[in-house]
């Protein structure tokens, strides 16, 4: 019996070591943990529970039949995060370069189905090469064995990529089909075609980081949410970022005590708004003051800044905020940020978490690179997630909500269910100066005269009391009282029971 129990300790420590302690200091060297590392520093202590350690390639082509490492260059199990479960799968650069195997993605499938089968999120930590060529086509089957997996679980369970290292070729496409996407600075990238591959064909020279690197992806490309500096730091705020989620569709949001009293007044709200109606501001300082402890996760804070949005709680439950903001081209709806707002709204939706929207909008970008490239398909996705959503809405206008944008950001006319307005609100289809200049074409000559219609359009129109009159706007609120209208409405709304007409699937405009 000993001698059996000394064998599997044997074949456990042999797993471990992966491709070897050289590897495993090479892998130090360039600033990044191994796999296990990741896995130990992302899940409570003591909480990992291996499978298929000893899972081996079934390669016997170009001499792999000699090179057989334990775990196959993957390291795959469940653990807990704050108490509360979770499935992952790390792959392991020291194998192999961490390159996917038929074996090997037949163990991200299998946690992956574990996954959906008990309701539990999905974290892959993904530090990969890219197909093991050695297999060929077998290893291209296993990859889109994953992509199957990641598009049935989509929306059943939430599913979140870390970029820890290279993820290049097909490898791309699993993390880009997960809900969030975390990179590390000047040690991951991604891209479809590699450096060389693009010099070959446009003859254009970029490095790695420039073509597909964590700070390309979180402003240019807004493939990637969020870039952060090192292994360490995106794995803590992975955890962190955990917390605010559900573990399943079919999960309540979580709930945290906070000694934050919900009906918290905060005076300063009342002079956020500045009486300058050009002037900006930032809007992220109302969400952080309306959130428990000022404590807002912001998702993409470096690409498409004119939209800020996160997760943050109020009364201890997860809130997914949607906010315009002033600081950026003046709070315009362009193609980025309604393409950015329109993936978050349709993720709360999946999952249950209500959705509170902050609107200071003048309308959308105008332009003819906004128009050629598609503002009108594009808007209309954040347009269809609000419209489809079915989860609590909470609209609050802060400021100006003119023309298609005010209809487009959850607006009461796209089943809002509560739609507040601050009395500095305008609601209107267009600006004072810019109606009347159509209204009073004629006018235009006469300053004096435009002058009086834009002071008399101003008196009719920028206000939220037209609006309220006609029900659009269900009550006008004092600033400070943002969080208690907020955190009441959410209270009411918490059974709330909304569905869409029977569908296959909706059909988005892409």
């Amino acid at each position: 019996m000993l001698k059996i129990l000394e064998q599997l300790e044997q074949k456990r420590e042999a797993a471990r070591m992966g491709g070897g302690q050289a590897r495993i200091d090479a892998q130090h060297k360039k600033g990044r943990l191994t796999a296990r590392e990741r896995v130990d520093l992302l899940l409570d202590p003591g909480s990992f529970e291996e499978v298929d350690m000893y899972v081996e390639h079934n390669c016997i082509d170009f001499g792999m039949a000699e090179q057989v490492v334990p775990g196959d260059g993957v390291v795959t199990g469940s653990g807990t995060i704050n108490g509360r479960l979770v499935f992952v799968f790390s792959q392991d650069f020291t194998v192999f370069g961490g390159s996917l195997s038929e074996r090997h993605a037949q163990k991200i499938c299998k946690v992956m189905d574990m996954a959906m089968k008990v309701g539990a999120p999905v974290i892959g930590l993904n530090d990969s090469g890219g197909a093991r060529i050695q297999e060929g086509v077998a290893s291209l089957a296993g990859y889109a064995e994953v992509f199957q997996r990641n598009v049935l679980a989509s929306g059943v369970v939430p599913q979140i990529s870390v970029i820890m290292g290279p993820c290049a070729g097909g490898a791309v496409y699993s993390p880009s089909m997960t809900d969030f996407i975390f990179m590390v600075k000047d040690s991951s990238y991604m891209f479809v075609t590699g450096p060389d591959v693009v010099k070959t064909v446009t003859a254009e020279v970029v490095t790695q980081e420039e073509l597909g690197g964590a700070v390309t992806h979180t402003t240019k490309s807004g493939v990637a949410d969020l870039a952060l500096e090192n292994d360490v730091e995106a794995l803590l705020q992975t955890r962190r970022f955990f917390d605010f989620l559900p573990l399943s569709n079919r999960e309540p949001v979580p709930f945290r005590p906070s000694s934050d009293d919900p009906e918290r007044i905060e005076m300063s709200l009342d002079t956020l708004v500045p009486p300058n109606p050009n002037k900006p501001y930032d809007i992220k300082e109302l969400i952080e003051k309306v959130c428990d402890e000022g404590d807002f996760f912001e998702i993409q804070p470096g690409h498409a800044g004119n939209i800020v949005v996160g997760f943050g709680r109020i009364d201890g439950h997860t809130v997914g905020f949607v906010a315009n903001q002033p600081m950026v081209l003046a709070g315009c709806l362009d193609i980025n940020s309604s393409k950015k707002a329109a993936r978050f709204v349709r993720f709360c939706d999946c999952f249950n978490i209500p959705i509170v929207t902050f609107v200071d909008v003048p309308g959308f970008l105008p332009g003819v690179a906004q128009e050629h490239n598609g503002i009108i398909k594009h808007g209309a996705k954040l347009l269809f997630a609000y419209a489809e959503a079915t989860v609590p809405k909470i609209t609050v206008i802060t400021r100006k909500a003119y023309g298609g944008a005010y209809d487009v950001m959850a607006s009461k006319h796209l089943r809002g269910d509560l739609n507040y307005a601050w009395p500095t609100a305008e609601i209107a289809v267009m600006g004072a100066k810019g109606a009347v200049e159509i209204i009073f074409r004629k006018d235009i000559g006469d300053a004096e005269k435009i002058a009086e219609r834009t002071k008399e359009y101003e008196a009719r129109f920028a206000n939220p009391f037209v609006a309220a009159s006609k029900g659009f706007i269900d009550e006008v609120i004092m600033p400070h009282s943002t969080r208690r209208r907020i955190a009441i409405g959410l209270r009411k709304l918490r059974n709330k029971q909304l569905e869409n007409p029977w569908k296959k699937h909706d059909n988005i405009p892409l």
